[in-house]
């Protein structure tokens, strides 16, 4: 028998509920805090369909100190010892370190060669925009980090620095894209007559 293989929300589910016994609401609160869409994507559902799948498949167990009569959602699980093999079995992957999923930006930029300038112009200044107000929160996040320790929490101020970074670098870079495209030579179409010979 084929054993199912665990999704981006499962491990994400793995990894806090090792940290401590948790129910589904305060799971799905805890990423919330973290600002999980920032890093990952999984919502409330994903939440409970993983705990649901990874206590089929025996890495996730309910904790002693759960009170049944709470109801399902608030029944506390804990990671087991083939929860955290597993855990760590799919982190030791090296595809964590050898993907290149492409960002939207850049998948718009590629096919920006339809557009007028007007909207060229809208889109880029829309995307420093949306940077501009981003790094402010990532700076204000990078903050609150100031004092702590811990795994999780060094982890955290390293993602949010790397995401500081990356933003500022990218509203550098904002300026040659917006000369570069908006200097281009325009796409000529083919009409339909001699796209037909």
């Amino acid at each position: 028998m084929k054993t199912k293989s665990l999704t981006l929300p499962d491990l994400v589910v793995l990894s806090v509920l090792s940290e401590e016994p948790m129910h589904g609401y305060q799971l799905v609160s805890t990423l919330e805090e973290r600002d999980v869409h920032d890093w990952a994507e999984i919502s409330r559902p994903q939440v409970y369909y993983s705990i649901k799948k990874l206590q089929e498949l025996k890495m996730i167990e309910e904790a002693k100190d759960s009170d049944p009569l709470l109801g399902p959602d608030r029944t506390k699980f804990r990671v087991n010892e083939k929860g955290f093999e597993s855990l760590a079995e799919n982190l030791s992957k090296e595809t964590w370190a050898t993907q290149r999923p492409p960002p939207p930006f850049l998948t718009w930029m590629a096919l920006s060669s339809h557009l007028t300038k007007p909207a060229l112009r809208k889109i880029i200044e829309s995307r420093r925009s949306f940077l501009e107000n981003e790094l402010k929160r990532e700076k204000a996040t990078l903050k609150s980090f100031d004092g702590g320790s811990g795994a999780m929490h060094v982890a955290g101020r390293l993602m949010v620095d790397f995401t500081v970074q990356s933003f500022e670098l990218e509203l550098r870079w904002l300026d040659r894209v917006e000369n570069g495209l908006l200097n281009r030579k325009p796409l000529k179409a083919k009409s339909a007559r001699s796209a037909e010979v």
